[in-house]
C-alpha cells in the first residue's frame, strides 16, 4: 500500500522515477527486517515450548499401572524430537509460512500428548482401568496425528541435517508400527472388572476378586483410597467427561475397595456439595445427575427423573433412549418442565443469598475444541492421500471420532468429509470400505448429516457393500440404511435401489447382530406402502416366522411389529395368514411377555378385521379366554386391542 501511494504521488507531481524506486527499496528492506525479527521470535517461542513440554513429561516417572508401558513408549518417542528441534532453533534464515504452520501443528500434538500423560499420572486408577480401551485409542490417536505432522516436515526449507532427517524418518516408522497391546494381566483385569460391574454374575461381590483388583490397581491402603477419591471427584465434576453409568460403576468399585479397608462407603455423586465461595451446602436434589451442577432449567423425563435440560438433551442427541440414572428404556423422549423444583431452587437461592453460576465455556474447552478441529482437518486431508496406509489410518480414526459424541459428527461434516467418505465406499479395499460405511453410519446419527449423506448419492454404494462386503461391513451397512431411512425420501430411494432383497437375505442368514440390524431397517422401510410389497416379494415372511420360533434371539416383538405392517397389505395377508401362524399368535397372546401379547393381539386384530376366517381359526385355539384376561391385566394398548377383538368375535358369532 505504501508503494502504491508513492507511485501515485510521483505520477501526479512528475517526480524522478529513480527516486521512487530507491524509496520503495528502502521501505521494503525495513519491512523485511521487521518481519524476520517477528517470525524468528515466534519460531523460537514455538520450538522452546515444544522442547520444554517434552522435557517436562520426561520428568514424570509415576504412571498408572494400566497405562505405564504405553506412557514410557510415548515419552521415549517424543524425546527423539529434541535434536530435531535444536536444529530448527539454530536456523537463522527467515522461516517460511509452511515451516511456521508445521511447528504450530507439532506443538498442538505435543500438548495433547502432555495432557494424556498427565491423566495417566494423576487420574483415577479405576477410570483408567475401566476405560483402558478408550485410553489406548487416545494414545494411538496421538501416534497417528504425530506421524501425519512429521511426514510433511519441510526438511529442505528448514535445512535439517541428513542424520536428524533419518532419525525423524525412523520415528515415523515406529509410529506406523505402533499397535494395541493387551498383556495377559490386562485380560485378567478386564474380566475381573466385567464381573464386578455385572448385575447378574454372583461373583460381583467376591472378596477374592475385589482384593485382586485392589492389588493390581494399587488401591490397598487408606491413603491410596483418599487419593483415588479426590481423583474421582475431579473426574465426575468435569463437564461432559463421563456418562452417568461410568460414574456409577467407578463409585461402586471404589466403595467395595473402601469396605475391604474398613472405611465407610460413600456416594461421591450425591455427597453434599459445598460451594467454595459461600461455604453453603447445596442440597443434592438440586443437582443434575448428569452435570452434577445446580439445575437452572430442570425437566422431567418419562421415568419421572429430573435433569438439567441441556444435560439430558445432549444424552438424547447422542442416541440414548434410556434414563441415565435408572437405566430404564424410555417410552418417549419428551421433556416436561419441573416448575415446582425450579421454584424451590430459586427460593432457596434467594433465602441463602446464593447466586447461580453463569454457564460459560472454559478456556480449556476452547483449546480442546481447537485441537479437535485441527485433528479432523488433518484426517479429511489424509482421506485424499495417494498413500493407501494413510487413507486406511485416517478413515479408521475418523470412524472412532464420529462414534464419540455429537460435536464430532458436526465437525467432521463441516470439514467436508462426507463426499470423500462416499467416494471411499467404492474403493477396492475391504478394510477402507468397512470403515467408510461405519463412519457414515456414525455420522448419520446427526439429522442434518442424514440428508448430506443421501444427497451425495451414498445409498446405492451402501447397498452394494450390504450385498458383497465383509460380515461387519454388511451389518453396519444395514444399520446405516436404517438410520438414513428415518427420512421419508430415503425410504423411497432405498426401495427403488433394490435395497430390500439384501436386507431380507441378511435377516435370513446373518449373525444375531446382522439379523437385528436388518430387522430394524426393514421395519422402517416397511412404513412406506410400496416397500411392503417389495419386502413380501423379496421373501420376508418366512424369516420373520422363523424369528417367532426362536425365542432365544429376542426379536419376537420386532418381528411381530413388521408383520403388523405387512398384514395391512393384501399380499401380506395372503402370505402370512396360515393356520400355523394363527396358532403361534394365540400362543403369544396366552403366554408371551406383556409386549408380546400386545403385538400379537394387534396382528390378529388387523387380520380378523379383513377376514373373519382368521378370527374363527383363533377361536379354535382358545383365544377368547386369553383376550378376556388381557382386558384386565395387559398393557393399555393390549387392553384396547383385546377389547376390539372381543367385539369382533361377537360380531362374527352374530353373523
Amino acid at each position: 500500500m505504501v508503494v502504491m501511494d508513492l507511485d501515485e504521488e510521483s505520477t501526479r507531481e512528475g517526480e524522478n522515477i529513480e527516486e521512487v524506486v530507491n524509496a520503495e527499496e528502502s521501505i521494503d528492506d525495513e519491512a523485511i527486517d521487521i518481519h524476520e525479527e517477528e517470525v524468528g521470535d515466534v519460531k523460537d517461542d514455538l520450538v522452546g515450548e515444544i522442547i520444554t513440554t517434552i522435557e517436562f513429561v520426561d520428568q514424570i516417572s509415576d504412571y498408572r499401572r494400566t497405562q505405564q508401558k504405553e506412557c514410557f513408549n510415548l515419552v521415549r518417542r517424543l524425546k527423539i524430537l529434541i535434536p530435531f528441534m535444536d536444529e530448527i532453533r539454530g536456523f537463522e534464515f527467515p522461516s517460511p509460512e509452511s515451516c511456521m504452520r508445521f511447528l504450530n501443528r507439532l506443538r498442538k500434538v505435543i500438548l495433547a500428548a502432555r495432557k494424556l500423560l498427565e491423566t495417566c499420572n494423576n487420574g483415577s486408577k479405576i477410570f483408567l482401568a475401566l476405560d483402558s480401551e478408550l485410553i489406548m485409542t487416545r494414545f494411538h490417536s496421538i501416534y497417528e496425528k504425530l506421524n501425519r505432522v512429521l511426514v510433511k516436515t519441510p526438511f529442505d526449507e528448514l535445512r535439517i541435517s541428513d542424520e536428524v532427517k533419518d532419525e525423524v524418518g525412523s520415528l515415523c516408522k515406529q509410529l506406523k508400527k505402533a499397535r494395541r497391546r493387551t498383556d495377559t494381566q490386562d485380560i485378567e483385569l478386564a474380566v475381573d472388572m466385567m464381573v464386578m460391574f455385572s448385575k447378574t454374575d454372583p461373583r460381583n461381590s467376591d472378596s477374592a476378586i475385589i482384593e485382586r483388583l485392589a492389588k493390581k490397581l494399587e488401591l490397598q491402603t487408606i491413603e491410596d483410597l483418599k487419593t483415588e477419591t479426590i481423583a474421582i471427584k475431579a473426574l465426575v465434576q468435569e463437564k461432559g467427561g463421563l456418562s452417568i453409568e461410568t460414574k456409577q460403576h467407578i463409585i461402586e468399585l471404589l466403595n467395595k475397595f473402601k469396605k475391604l479397608q474398613g472405611v465407610e462407603a460413600t456416594d461421591v455423586l450425591y455427597e453434599p456439595v459445598i460451594n467454595k465461595s459461600t461455604s453453603l451446602i447445596l442440597p443434592h436434589e438440586f443437582l443434575c445427575p448428569i452435570t452434577l451442577e445446580i439445575m437452572q432449567d430442570p425437566v422431567i423425563i418419562a421415568t419421572g427423573q429430573t435433569y438439567e435440560k441441556e444435560g439430558i438433551q445432549k444424552w438424547f442427541d447422542a442416541g440414548h433412549k434410556t434414563c441415565p440414572k435408572t437405566g430404564q428404556t424410555l417410552d418417549h423422549l419428551s421433556l416436561a418442565p419441573n416448575f415446582a423444583l425450579k421454584n424451590i431452587i430459586l427460593q432457596w437461592c434467594e433465602k441463602n443469598n446464593f447466586k447461580i453460576p453463569e454457564k460459560e465455556t472454559s478456556l480449556h474447552s476452547e483449546n480442546d475444541s481447537e485441537e479437535q478441529k485441527d485433528e479432523v482437518s488433518l484426517l479429511v486431508e489424509a482421506l485424499s492421500s495417494s498413500q493407501l496406509e494413510e487413507q486406511r489410518a485416517s478413515v479408521k480414526q475418523m470412524r472412532l471420532l464420529a462414534k464419540e459424541n455429537p460435536e464430532n459428527r458436526v465437525l467432521i461434516a463441516n470439514a467436508g468429509a462426507i463426499p470423500l467418505l462416499v467416494q471411499l465406499l467404492s474403493y477396492p479395499d475391504s478394510g477402507i470400505q468397512e470403515n467408510a460405511v461405519t463412519t457414515l453410519l456414525n455420522l448419520s446419527i446427526d439429522e442434518t448429516n442424514k440428508k448430506l449423506i443421501s444427497d451425495e448419492g451414498a445409498i446405492p454404494d451402501i447397498i452394494e457393500i450390504l450385498q458383497n462386503g465383509t460380515r461387519e461391513a454388511r451389518e453396519n451397512s444395514a444399520a446405516a440404511l436404517f438410520s438414513l431411512s428415518m427420512l421419508d425420501e430415503n425410504k423411497v430411494t432405498i426401495g427403488l435401489s433394490d435395497g430390500i432383497p439384501p436386507l431380507v437375505e441378511l435377516l435370513q442368514h446373518g449373525t444375531s447382530r446382522g439379523k437385528k440390524d436388518a430387522l430394524t431397517a426393514l421395519f422402517n422401510l416397511s412404513l412406506n406402502s410400496a416397500n411392503k410389497g417389495r419386502a413380501i416379494d423379496a421373501g420376508i415372511v418366512q424369516p420373520l416366522l422363523q424369528l417367532l420360533k426362536d425365542r432365544n434371539l429376542g426379536m419376537i416383538d420386532e418381528a411381530l411389529s413388521i408383520l403388523l405392517l405387512l398384514v395391512s397389505h393384501p399380499e401380506g395377508r395372503q402370505a402370512i395368514g396360515q393356520l400355523s401362524f394363527i396358532e403361534t399368535l394365540v400362543d403369544f397372546i396366552r403366554q408371551g411377555t406383556p409386549k408380546n401379547k400386545e403385538c400379537a393381539a394387534s396382528v390378529l386384530l388387523e387380520l380378523g378385521s379383513n377376514n373373519s376366517s382368521f378370527i374363527l381359526a383363533a377361536l379354535q385355539f382358545g383365544v377368547y379366554e386369553y383376550l378376556v384376561e388381557i382386558t384386565s391385566s395387559g398393557t393399555n394398548r393390549a387392553q384396547r386391542k383385546a377389547n376390539a377383538l372381543i367385539q369382533l368375535i361377537s360380531k362374527s358369532e352374530q353373523i
